[in-house]
């Protein structure tokens, strides 16, 4: 069976306070999952479990303690992430922190087109951008020139979603996706992971507290408490 994502013994721990008081805190104890490819798998669980600390290490915003994380077979060390920009994108829990309230919402997809030369021209850029953008519901032209509080929250997040779809990933890690996203839009986005998983074959590791959307939109869940599954 095919692994594109494995985490094994994954052990994430802070310390806290001075030399002569430190306190050790365990936020992620000993956690083992693999994903299959065009599967979305589930860490859910309350607030404090540990999800969103796995999803960090996974990431590389945070380094682990102990244990082990392979993509592709590949394993993750500290010097060497080339991965995490090529084959895994993020989304995260707020779109409106995402943007820059300053600079219009398309720069930032014309600056990841040409940091990763995904276009050798201007229209071939565009097109690129339409097609990611179509993807999610939206067009160019519907946001081209407009800047982030000219969007909703959902339409905002449909965006970064095209955005993190530039680079062709395999693997999308969705922290809290929905939960800052009105309650009649929730459907919309896990639905749009579910059109991504089947027509991309595109994996995504779902990072919530919400039992019902992830009932609903997961091909597998695992359950977290007090940093472990």
């Amino acid at each position: 069976m095919d692994k594109l994502l494995e985490v094994n013994e994954l052990t994430k721990q802070y310390s806290q306070g001075n030399v002569l008081a430190r306190v050790t805190l365990t936020a992620v104890d000993g956690v083992t999952f693999y994903i299959k490819p065009a599967e979305i798998f589930t860490l859910a669980g309350e607030s404090g479990c540990g999800n969103t600390t796995t999803a960090k290490v996974v990431l590389g915003f945070e380094e682990a303690t102990s244990g082990m994380i392979l993509h592709n077979g590949k394993p993750q060390t500290p010097k060497e992430k080339v991965w995490i920009t090529e084959g895994v994108q993020a989304i995260f829990q707020d779109p409106f922190s995402t943007f820059n309230p300053l600079r219009t919402v398309d720069r930032y997809f014309f600056e990841t087109v040409q940091n990763h030369i995904l276009a050798v021209s201007k229209g071939q850029a565009i097109e690129l951008i339409d097609q990611k953008l179509r993807l999610v519901g939206l067009t160019y032209q519907e946001f081209v020139g407009k800047y982030p509080n000219e969007f909703s929250g959902g339409q905002l997040q449909r965006i970064s979603i095209a955005r993190a779809l530039l680079t062709n990933p395999t693997l999308l890690i969705a922290d809290e996706p929905v939960s800052m996203v009105d309650a009649s839009l929730r459907m919309s986005i896990v639905n749009l992971f579910k059109k991504l998983r089947d027509t991309l074959g595109v994996s995504i590791l779902y990072i919530t507290h919400d039992l019902a959307t992830a009932y609903y939109v997961s091909d597998r869940i695992a359950i977290m408490f007090r940093g472990n599954i």
